[in-house]
Parts: structure tokens; sequence; C-alpha cells
């Protein structure tokens, strides 16, 4: 057990003890080059860091493409730092300290983990492992049976190890484990029987199918969840997000409470149920514009970079062609130069070999140049297309949000109206019946009321201002966005490509350069 270390210095992993454990992985060969030129932490997949006397997990941040992971036999007491390595696919964590499961959430690709040995008290947060096949856990401090069912949302776990926790001591312990995960192929190391498993299913197929049915109604209001969070993530993109239905119109008299108060007055239901239904048919309308307009975009974007794609494609062709033509007769040019028969003939073919690295060289310079141009038209026409439909977008959307305050301006207008007279009339004692003790505060004199009705119309333009705005801004900040990446794009791919052509002469000369010429024995 970890135990036994505890009166060794305990250890912290750091670049030296990786470096180490790492050569000890190595064949003596491959060591030995390790030592000598280092190791890229990045191109490590396995690594063993067992009874090592570690006792906090740290620095292993820079193994990003690390699938398998061990750290068995230290004196580990919590499970941390684990975050960068998003490809582990085989985690042992057995025989330490650890008394929580934590620190898992970003394994997603964990299939075998192994927490054996260890001072756990309950199965918990591993929500994230939907990829976990086998699960060791024996000799621990589970006590709680039913905290096998946790386990249930791993539909591909087949094998599982609880062996040594207090918990396998219930006599229930083996129809209820293979009863409530009826996918188990191997529980405690042994193969679960055809005859146990129907045993099992059988003893608790009441309790089992309560929690199945449950289970599926958890599992159908999740994917509803989901789908509805799908959908709004799609309206987002549009930027119309919650333009479909009263939305913005609710949220205009969520912190308008004078507003509120005057819904008591004589004919402000009716004027107020009007105005909603015209302003939530114009936010309607953006909405399924706004949907349409991002169709539009994304075909456009789409378009553009097939074109782009089938642009690069032929001019690669026609660069592979140029480099297989050179490079047969590059095969020839070398035997012509070894089987000179003199020393001046190998060199004269040499001569002609270099201008033929240079003619090359030119060849695929003017064919960058070539599709550099052609990319540039093909972004400039990009860049107009999308300015184009940008500028439409922006038009129509500020044209329906004039719509809507508009219609904002008029209904305050006759609520103004409705209220200035309810005042004339309560001043005079003609009112039909009495207004509520709150409302009677607005109508001491005209000012107030007309104050009143003015701010509640401040507050209700200004988050039509706000939703105009956002949508706005979001436009143009994809309109930006798209266009500098495919500006970028081009000037990363033009660059990426000169330097290629410029490698690729290099070598070329280089080679020409390096090839010996002797004069031949007569």
């Amino acid at each position: 057990m970890s135990d036994l270390y505890n009166d060794i210095e305990p250890n912290v992993i750091d670049d030296e003890m990786v470096q180490k454990a790492i050569e000890e992985q190595c064949p003596e060969d491959i060591r030995k080059l390790a030592k000598r030129e280092g190791i890229n932490f990045k191109d490590v997949t396995e690594l063993q860091l067992s009874f090592r006397n570690i006792l906090q997990i740290d620095n292993l941040w820079q193994f990003e493409n690390l699938t398998k992971l061990q750290l068995d036999n230290n004196i580990i007491e919590k499970i941390e730092a684990l975050e960068s390595l998003v490809h582990l696919v085989w985690l042992d964590l057995s025989f330490n300290n650890i008394e929580v499961i934590e620190g898992l959430d970003t394994l997603v690709k964990l299939q075998d983990l192994s927490l054996s040995n260890n001072r756990i008290s309950k199965i918990e947060h591993m929500d994230a492992l939907q990829e976990l096949q086998i699960f060791s856990i024996g000799k621990n401090n589970l006590t709680t049976l039913e905290d096998v069912i946790y386990l249930r949302r791993f539909k591909k776990l087949r094998t599982l190890n609880l062996m040594g926790n207090p918990l396998c001591d219930d006599e229930r312990y083996t129809p209820f484990v293979v009863a409530y995960l009826p996918d188990l192929v191997y529980l405690d190391f042994r193969l679960v029987s055809d005859t146990t498993r129907e045993a099992a299913v059988l003893k608790y197929q009441d309790f089992t199918e309560l929690l199945e049915h449950e289970e599926a109604q958890a599992l159908a209001q999740l994917e509803e969840e989901q789908a509805k969070q799908k959908e709004l993530e799609y309206h987002k993109a549009a930027f119309v997000e919650y333009l479909n239905g009263s939305f913005l119109f609710d949220s205009m008299y969520a912190e308008d409470t004078e507003t509120a108060k005057l819904a008591s007055l004589p004919g402000v239901g009716d004027l107020q149920e009007a105005y909603r239904k015209e302003f939530v048919l114009v936010c309607e309308n953006l909405f399924n514009y706004g949907l349409q307009e991002y169709e539009k975009r994304e075909a456009e974007v789409s378009d553009f970079y097939e074109s782009l794609h089938e642009a690069l494609t032929a001019n690669q062709q026609e660069g592979r062609k140029l480099i297989l033509d050179f490079e047969n007769r590059n095969k020839r040019r070398l035997d012509e130069i070894h089987n000179a028969s003199s020393y001046d003939i190998a060199d004269s073919k040499r001569d002609e070999y270099r201008e033929d690295i240079l003619q090359l060289s030119d060849a695929l310079m003017a064919l960058e140049m070539l599709i550099a141009d052609q990319l540039e038209e093909l972004i400039k026409d990009f860049k107009s297309n999308i300015a184009v439909i940008a500028s439409t977008f922006i038009e129509n959307v500020k044209g329906m949000m004039t719509q809507c305050r508009d219609l904002e301006n008029r209904h305050h207008e006759e609520l103004l109206e409705i209220s200035i007279t309810t005042l004339e009339k309560s001043l005079k004692n003609k009112l039909d019946e009495d207004l509520p003790a709150d409302v009677q505060m607005l109508f001491v004199d005209k000012n107030t009321i007309v104050n009143a009705v003015n701010a509640s119309h401040g507050i209700r333009l200004l988050k039509i201002d706000k939703r105009e705005s956002d949508i706005l801004s979001n436009i143009y900040r994809w309109q930006t966005s798209v266009t500098e990446k495919a500006v970028q794009n081009e000037i990363d791919r033009n660059r990426e490509r000169i330097r290629e052509i410029v490698q690729y002469i290099d070598n070329l000369q280089e080679e020409l350069d390096n090839l010996e010429i002797t004069e031949p024995m007569v």
C-alpha cells in the first residue's frame, strides 16, 4: 500500500522526473538519442510514474497527446492537474491516498480507469466519462450498495471490480450489481454467467423497471433541452435569438413598474393587448427574415470556399505536374553526370541541370503568383458580396426596428391621452369607480402622471434600441471576421507555399552542389 512510503520524502512531478521516466521506458538505442537530443513531451503517448512517492499531481500539461498514464503506488491525495490530458484512454491511480473522485471532467476519451486501493467512500463526479469500459475501484471505503446505481450512466461499461469494499459483504451484493448493471460482462474478475444474470434480473425486476422508466423520462427531458439549446444556438448565429415571440416585448415591461399600475385605467387593457399583438408580429417578421439571411450568408461563405478549393486544386495539380516532369528529367540528368566520359562533359551536364532547377523555380513561383492573383480576385469579390449581404441585412433590420419604435411612440401617445383624461375626470370626481391606492398616487397633478408615463416610454425605447444595437454589432463583427479570416488564410497559404518552393529548390541545389565529379579512368 502507499502508506509504506510515508517514511520517504514526498515528491512532486517535475521535468527531471518525467524526463527520467520517459528515458526508462525507451529501448536502449532510443534512450541514448533522447539523452543527447532531448524529448519533446508532446510526442509522448505513454508515461509511467509508479513507485515514485509522488504526493501531488502537477506539471503534466505538456503531455497533451498522452493516452496512457500510470500514477499507481504513490501517496497522491487528490486527483488534479489532468485537465490538458484530453486524449487519455488509460489511467491508473491505484494504491494512493485518494478520498474523493474528482478532476476527471475533461477526460472524455477515458476507457480504462483504476482507483483501487485508495480511501474513496462514494462513486461520483464521473459523468463526463461516457467512453468508460473498465472501472476498477476495489479495496476502497464504499459502504452503500445503492451507490452502484450511479454506474448505470456508463453504457459502455463491461468490466467492474468492487472487490474488497465493505459493500461486498452485503448478501445482496452480486445479484444487485448484476441486475442494476445488466450489460456487465465481468464483475470482480469473474465472468457474469447467464444463470446469475437471469436470477438477478428476476429478483430486482420491479425496481429496475421503475428505474428504467424514470431514466427514459429524464433522457427525453434532456434530449428536449438539448434540442432547444441547439435551436437557440442556431437563432444566435442568425442574430435573432428570442425574437420568435413576445420575449422583447415582455422585457420592455419587466422593469416598468409604473405602466403596470396604469393597466387598471379604462381602455388601457385593450390598448396594451393591441400593441402587444402588433409588436410581436414585427418581431416575428424580423426573426423569420433573420433566419433566411443567415442561410444566405452561410451559402455565400460555402460557395466562396468551394471556389477557392477548386482553384487551389487545379493549381496544385499543375505544380505537381511540373515537379514530376522535372524529377523524371532529374534522374536522367544525374545518370548523365555520373556516366559522363570526361570531367568537362560532366561539368557541362551539371550546369544544364542547374539551369533546369532555376527554370523549375521560376515556373513554380510563376504558378504561385498566378494563383495568388486569382485568389486575390476571388477574395475581392467575396468581400464585395459580403458587404452587400451585410448592408442589406442592416437596412432591413433598421426598418423593422423603426416599426417597433413607431408602435411604441403611438402606444405612448394613446396611453398618455388616456392618463390625462383619467386625471381630469378624477379631479372632477367623474370616474365611474375609484382608482387603486397606488394608482391614485400618480394622479396628483398633470406633471406627475406625464413624468411617469414618459419615464416608462423611455425605458421601453431603450430596450428597443439595445436590441437593435446588438443585432447590428453582431452583423458588423461577422462581416469583419469572415472577410479578415479569408484574407489571413490566403496570406498564410501564400507564405507557406513560397517557403515550400524555396526549401525544395534549395534541397535540389544542395544535392547538386554535393555531387562529386571525378575524372573517368582511362
